[in-house]
């Protein structure tokens, strides 16, 4: 059967079909009603004359043929939009875009306000739509098609392409009359002994994974979703936590804390970018990427600046993930 027999359309509705394993969803992923994605399937389980999806209890699972589908559909769509993409042409200065980015609490209190400032300079008509992470859905491939970007901590499992965008260290925070604190510092014992505040992201932060290989077991009394709580919790109590220092430094004027260095080698934190595959060659996510991996370098510059100033080199050479 040739090419111009068939409705080419139906390939992304198949795709989103044996992606999503679901109707409903496969419908809210392309913006179209649950019952004309019912017609796309009806069409291409006449056309392949295979059900492609069964219901298995309250679920659908993809049938045998389905399975060796998949990858020959997510292949050739993405080999059918690199095509297209070679002769489109991205203008940031009259571009109308509207991009979709996941990011921590953190990577927001730090990243935004001077992407946002770029934006407005070099590309006044984009918007760009911010999302919090969400616990779970981070190492699925379908959250990663659905924005255009996430920026989460390396460590993450996501399935698409990487690239790191900055790093920052933690510090510890305490209330400033904490008698704990000794010229300005903390023990190992101070922090095994101590209240913790913390951080419940899902995993291990990596200064958890530094305490926990020195053998302390933070005695945590209360914990929250995101880093940027944290500081207000520690001014009147006798709580520390453990947060980075970037977050740390522009809440330090206003909220009751002290920003204390840690009682061991730094540990760095490292942000990468995450998108699907799908939108490597796209014009405009190549200027997103650009325009965030210019904050971030410019970001590292600021704390490497700092660093010098104190004589200090805090951070060893970080690669680019793959």
């Amino acid at each position: 059967m040739g090419l111009g027999a068939i409705d080419l359309n139906l390939l992304v509705a198949l795709e989103a079909l044996l992606e999503e394993k679901n109707v409903t969803h496969a419908g809210v992923r392309l913006s179209t009603s649950q019952s004309a994605m019912s017609g796309s399937l009806a069409r291409l389980r006449r056309h392949f004359n295979d059900e492609l999806l069964v219901r298995v209890g309250r679920e659908y699972e993809l049938t045998p043929l389905a399975e060796r589908l998949l990858p020959v559909v997510q292949s050739s769509l993405h080999k059918a939009a690199e095509a297209l993409s070679l002769t489109r042409h991205f203008d940031p200065t009259r571009s109308r875009q509207r991009f979709s980015v996941v990011m921590s609490d953190y990577v927001m209190t730090v990243l935004v306000e001077p992407l946002l400032r770029v934006i407005a300079e070099e590309a006044p008509g984009v918007r760009i739509d911010f999302h919090p992470i969400v616990v779970g859905q981070l190492e699925t491939e379908t959250h990663l098609r659905c924005h255009d970007l996430m920026i989460v901590p390396l460590g993450y499992q996501l399935p698409g392409v990487s690239e790191t965008v900055m790093h920052d260290r933690f510090v510890c925070l305490v209330d400033p009359d904490n008698p704990r604190l000794v010229d300005g510092r903390l023990t190992l014992r101070d922090l095994a002994e101590m209240p913790h505040a913390a951080c419940a992201i899902g995993k291990l932060t990596p200064a958890d994974r530094q305490l926990e290989t020195l053998g302390i077991t933070p005695k945590v009394q209360v914990s929250t979703p995101g880093f940027n709580v944290l500081p207000f919790l520690v001014g009147g109590t006798d709580l520390v936590t453990l947060v980075p220092e970037r977050l740390a430094r522009r809440y330090e004027s206003f909220a009751r804390c002290a920003v204390v260095p840690t009682p061991f080698p730094d540990v760095p934190l490292v942000e990468a970018m995450y998108w699907h595959h799908n939108r490597h060659s796209d014009p405009a996510h190549r200027w997103l990427r650009e325009t965030v991996r210019r904050i971030g370098a410019s970001l590292c510059e600021e704390i490497a600046a700092v660093d010098d100033s104190h004589g200090e080199h805090a951070f060893p050479e970080l690669t680019v993930a793959s």
